[in-house]
C-alpha cells in the first residue's frame, strides 16, 4: 500500500510525515520546501504478531508495511505547471490512496500560502487542481474514444462514459465520485485519474486543541463537512504531538498519549482507516522461523492469497489450513487446534477472512 501525503505548503504536512516515518523530511517555514518526494516505509501496528511469535517460538516477526510518499506542496495553477505542478501531480498518480493535510490551526508564526487559514478553500483549491488536471487527461481520452468508435462501435459505450465522466469533472465534481457500473468503471480505470483516488482529510490542529470535543473544533468542523459531502473519511491528529511522540521510546510513548488524553496514536489510527478506505486485511502465518502478516484486498481467495507468498504457491495450490488467530490463541497451539477439530481445510474458493492464521499446502 502506498500513500501520498499532499497539502498547501506550510499546513504541517512534511511535520506529520516525520513522525509517522521518521524519514527526516526537510522542513522549512516556505513553500517549495519539498520538491522530491521523501519516501518512507512503516511498519503497521499489529498486536497479534507479538502473540502469535510467543506461541510459535519465533525467531522473526514481519509486519505488514505501509509506504508512505511526502509530496511536495501544491498550489494553485498545478495543473499548469505552477509551482513544480506537473511533477508534483506525476507523484500523486502513483499512490494507491491520498493521505491530504489540511491545516486547521491559528499560528501567526507560521505563513499561510494563501496569507489566512481556511480549510474549505484550502481543500477546494488541492481537489480543484486534481480535477483540472484529469479535465485534460480525460478529454485527451474522449478524442481518442471517438475516433476508435469510427472503426469499431464497441467503442461508443467508451465514448458515452467518458462525455458523462468529463461533464462530471468539469462541474467541480471528483472522479471518486462519478456515478458508475463495473464496466464502466473498468473503462475509467485505466486512465489513473487523480481525482479518483480515495482520500483521507487529516485535520491538523494545535497542541492546544488535543482532547478538545470535535464540536468545539470550527476549523475541523468545516473538514469534516466537505469529506462527509464526498464520502471521504477525517483523521484529527496533531502533527506536532506526533512527531514528539515519534522521538520517544516505546515504553514512554503511552505515559505521553495519556498526558494529551489519547489512547492511540495517529499512526496507528491513519493506518486502520487507510486499511478500511481500500479494503485491505491481513491474513497470518506462524512457524518457528518468522510470524509474518500478508496484506491482501478484502474479498480474495485462497490460491490468489497463497501466491502473496510465492507465485509457486498459486500456481500448485492444494488447500490451505486455517484457523482463527483468537481460536489459536485459545487452544494453545497449531496441534491442540488441529485435535479439537478447530483447524478447517479450506480449497480454492475459500474467501480469506482477517486474521485467518493460514498454513498452505502446494505440490509444484
Amino acid at each position: 500500500m502506498k500513500l501520498g501525503v499532499v497539502g498547501l505548503p506550510n499546513v504541517g504536512k512534511s511535520t506529520l510525515f516525520n513522525a509517522i516515518t521518521h524519514a527526516g523530511a526537510q522542513i522549512a517555514n516556505y513553500p517549495f520546501c519539498t520538491i522530491e518526494p521523501n519516501v518512507g516505509v512503516v511498519a503497521v501496528p499489529d498486536e497479534r504478531l507479538d502473540k502469535l511469535a510467543a506461541l510459535y517460538d519465533s525467531k522473526k516477526i514481519t509486519p505488514a508495511f505501509v509506504e508512505f510518499v511526502d509530496i511536495a506542496g501544491l498550489v494553485k495553477g498545478a495543473s499548469h505547471g505552477e509551482g513544480l505542478g506537473n511533477k508534483f501531480l506525476s507523484h500523486i498518480r502513483e499512490v494507491d490512496a491520498i493521505v491530504h493535510v489540511v491545516r486547521c490551526f491559528i499560528d501567526s508564526n507560521v505563513t499561510h500560502v494563501e496569507n489566512s487559514v481556511n480549510p474549505a478553500r484550502d481543500v477546494e483549491i488541492i481537489n480543484l487542481e486534481l480535477i483540472l488536471a484529469d479535465i485534460d487527461t480525460v478529454t485527451k481520452a474522449v478524442d481518442r474514444a471517438k475516433t476508435a468508435a469510427k472503426g469499431d462501435k464497441k467503442y461508443l459505450l467508451d465514448v458515452d462514459v467518458l462525455t458523462r465522466l468529463l461533464n462530471h469533472l468539469t462541474d467541480g465534481k471528483s472522479a471518486r465520485n462519478f456515478s458508475a457500473s463495473d464496466e464502466e468503471k473498468e473503462i475509467i480505470s485505466n486512465l489513473f485519474l487523480l481525482s479518483a483516488k480515495p482520500v483521507i482529510y487529516a485535520a491538523n490542529i494545535s497542541e492546544s486543541d488535543l482532547g478538545k470535543n470535535e464540536r468545539d473544533l470550527p476549523l475541523v468542523k468545516e473538514v469534516e463537512k466537505i469529506a462527509e459531502a464526498e464520502g471521504s473519511q477525517v483523521l484529527v491528529i496533531c502533527a506536532k504531538v506526533e512527531e514528539e511522540l515519534s522521538a520517544l521510546p516505546p515504553e514512554e510513548q503511552e505515559m505521553f498519549l495519556a498526558e494529551y488524553g489519547i489512547t492511540e496514536s495517529g499512526l496507528n489510527r491513519m493506518i486502520k482507516k487507510c486499511y478500511a478506505l481500500l479494503g485491505l486485511i491481513s491474513y497470518l502465518t506462524a512457524g518457528e522461523k518468522e510470524t509474518r502478516a500478508w496484506t491482501i484486498k478484502e474479498g480474495t481467495k485462497a490460491p490468489q492469497a497463497a501466491g502473496k507468498i510465492h507465485t509457486d504457491f498459486e500456481k500448485g495450490f492444494i488447500r490451505a489450513e486455517i484457523v482463527p488467530y483468537d481460536v489459536l490463541l485459545e487452544c494453545g497451539n497449531f496441534n491442540n487446534a488441529k485435535e479439537k477439530g478447530k483447524v478447517r481445510s479450506e480449497g480454492k474458493d475459500y474467501v480469506v477472512k482477517d486474521g485467518d492464521v493460514v498454513l498452505f499446502r502446494f505440490n509444484v
